[in-house]
């Protein structure tokens, strides 16, 4: 993770800048931290001919950083630092996986992540006893793919016994899955969590991510690792969101931007433990799980609004959405409309939506996070929801809908759930798996970047853009096809409307080369640096 110190004047030239104040901009001065100018070099040269730095862009792209909305950090570094299960293609392939991972890692609790029996040829998890030959002894804590239920080793077994969603050979859900990912988190060691906080600050920042929105909790990841995580002073500023019912100050005294995040409503889709209205069609036995009803949806709200801090909660089916809708309502009747909606509560997920809903969500001022990597992995006709679902599948994760209703949007990954890769992510947006649902490319990439920081509660109109006046938050990326164009074939390739005076983003197109992080800057602070290219000091770096 690279931090330099924060030169008092730089200048940027011979580039393609994404600013609203000047969609011609090639370049762009910083002075401590903030964006001050922006217009053609020559200009430049002569207004900062005595910048401290100045930097040859050589064509490269300069947008605002992103924002991911929605992440755990421990867990997604333990991804990057633990078993890795998401690339595993059968039930065969990952009890092979986790026999080679121990045999190297033995001795120590083996936490592993991302397997999802609705991609395998077996169709099915393994079995504990198939867990336990693989293990060799070991105790083994192997999330699935969407957080929500977990495999476990006979080492662990008893950590979960007579709480709701056991089972004696399958996956844990609920409660009995809550229980054990707790006995899997006390093992693991301070120097552990450091490590895989650090491997995952370090990913975001060279994925051009300069902020991120961590969802903690005590079902989550604890406080000693929520406090870790908020003490540190490098790489992307981390935003942090305590999910828990409780006074106000319980936020104040964990740091928390808010009581929001991952405050449970209900499950996931691929655990079956979404609340919905109607059976899985699956699973016609099962409803899902619902964790909080309206009544205790509406304190917390008014518990928050009252405060002036953010609420929220994960909702996806939509059992759950409706009851959400409800608690709403009641905080709405105590507090008022007006201050329900200023305080800007947030929503995860939001995958089961109504046009009715997201117009009363609208007008209560709800932030929707959201992941369109979701419908990308799992979306479509022949998907993973549909599989759940039968025909409502098709309807989940409506951005339009949500955006024409007024409802704030904000991307990001669910890190370790999907991937971070914000490019991609936009691009998951923009071309949806369902038509009709999609965004437009300007729109996508807002909610990537702006929508971020307002999410956070930052809506001055300046952050999370580049003007005069901005936090100098930023990325230079490398983007080959928006490099070799002309201003105007620029223009007719990529702009989503000619007559916009905003410039043009990369190619999104299925199948593009996304553009690759050279640089990522947070209010002048570099944050990653892998940009070779010619830079200039007359001061100290």
């Amino acid at each position: 993770m690279t931090t330099r110190a924060v030169p008092a004047r730089t200048l940027l030239t011979g580039g393609n800048i994404h600013s609203p104040a000047d969609p011609h901009a090639t370049a762009m001065a910083v002075e401590d931290g903030i964006v001050v100018w922006l217009g053609q070099d020559s200009v430049g040269r002569t207004l900062y001919e005595n910048a401290d730095v100045v930097v040859d862009l050589a064509g490269a792209f300069v947008a605002p950083a992103f924002v991911d909305a929605h992440v755990h950090a421990t867990s997604a570094g333990l991804l990057r630092t633990g078993l890795d299960l998401t690339g595993c293609e059968s039930l065969t392939e990952c009890l092979d996986a986790i026999r080679w991972f121990v045999r190297d890692h033995g001795g120590q609790l083996i936490w592993g992540h991302g397997w999802d029996e609705t991609k395998w040829p077996e169709r099915r998890p393994p079995t504990r006893a198939e867990l336990d030959a693989a293990a060799e002894g070991a105790a083994l804590y192997l999330s699935r793919i969407d957080v929500h239920s977990a495999l476990v080793s006979s080492a662990l077994l008893d950590h979960a016994r007579g709480a709701e969603g056991f089972s004696e050979d399958g996956p844990l859900t609920k409660d009995a899955h809550h229980r054990v990912r707790r006995a899997a988190q006390s093992a693991i060691t301070p120097a552990q969590r450091a490590d895989a906080q650090t491997a995952f600050l370090d990913h975001a920042a060279s994925m051009g991510i300069a902020s991120v929105h961590e969802c903690a909790g005590p079902d989550i990841s604890g406080a000693d690792d929520f406090a870790e995580l908020l003490a540190r002073t490098s790489g992307p500023e981390v935003v942090g969101y305590w999910g828990e019912r409780g006074p106000a100050d319980l936020a104040i005294g964990k740091g928390a931007r808010g009581l929001a995040g991952d405050l449970f409503v209900d499950g996931a889709i691929g655990s079956r433990t979404a609340a919905l209205c109607h059976p899985y069609t699956d699973r016609p036995d099962t409803s899902g799980a619902l964790y909080l009803d309206a009544a205790a949806i509406g304190e917390h709200l008014r518990v928050c609004t009252e405060a002036g801090i953010q609420a929220g909660f994960h909702v996806i089916g939509d059992g759950a959405v409706a009851e959400v809708i409800d608690g709403f309502a009641i905080a709405e009747k105590t507090v008022g409309r007006e201050a329900l909606a200023g305080a800007r509560h947030r929503l995860e997920h939001l995958e089961m939506v109504t046009a009715e809903q997201a117009e009363r969500l609208g007008q209560w001022g709800v932030v929707a996070s959201v992941q369109p990597l979701f419908d990308a992995a799992w979306g479509g006709a022949d998907g993973m929801y549909v599989e759940r679902l039968g025909e409502r599948g098709t309807t989940l994760n409506p951005f339009s809908r949500l955006a024409a209703a007024g409802v704030i949007l904000a991307l990001g990954s669910d890190a370790p759930v999907t991937r971070v890769d914000p490019w991609a992510t936009v691009q998951a947006a923009v071309h949806h798996r369902t038509d009709g649902h999609g965004l437009s490319p300007r729109a996508a990439f807002t909610a990537h970047t702006r929508g971020g920081w307002r999410a956070a509660g930052v809506d001055d109109g300046l952050t999370g853009t580049l003007q005069p006046g901005a936090p100098a938050t930023y990325a230079i990326w490398d983007a080959p096809e928006l490099v070799s164009a002309t201003a105007d074939a620029r223009v007719q390739r990529w702009s989503t409307d000619p007559r916009s005076r905003v410039p043009a983003l990369p190619p999104l197109h299925p199948g593009a080369d996304l553009p690759a992080c050279l640089r990522t800057v947070l209010r002048g602070h570099t944050i990653f640096d892998r940009f070779d290219r010619e830079e200039h000091h007359r001061g100290p770096a």
